[in-house]
């Protein structure tokens, strides 16, 4: 059964750092796409960043530069490294994987399974 558990969220102050983690079971996360989405109150996911079966990574124009993703193959965790965070970052984060050879962060329909959100807090 494939299963994606974030971890990792807080509350952070603006300029701070954080890291959240996507534990995957049930799948091997070095063959997905699993992709980092976010949602503000009352508005869809949007994409924040992805690392493909080739470890190429995407971000969205509004993270580059401050968030980074990477996995652990032994660990099946998939990263995402914030830096510089700032109250806008403020969301509810989500993990999702598809297979596929691409991530792509607009395609969110493309995605089959989804973890349970954590929440970011980014207080100023």
């Amino acid at each position: 059964q494939v299963q994606l558990v974030e971890s990792g969220g807080g509350s952070v102050q603006a300029g701070g750092s954080l890291r959240l983690s996507c534990a995957a079971s049930g799948f091997d996360i070095t063959r997905w796409c699993v992709t980092w989405f976010r949602q503000f109150p009352g508005e869809a996911r949007q994409g924040v960043g992805g690392i493909d079966r080739y470890g190429t990574t995407r971000y969205a124009e509004s993270v580059q530069g401050r968030f980074t993703i990477s996995k652990d193959k032994e660990k099946n965790i998939m990263y995402l490294q914030m830096t510089s965070v700032k109250p806008e970052d403020t969301a509810t984060y989500f993990c999702g994987a598809r297979v596929g050879p691409t991530c792509l962060l607009d395609r969110i329909g493309d995605y089959t399974h989804w973890g349970q959100g954590t929440q970011v807090t980014v207080s100023s």
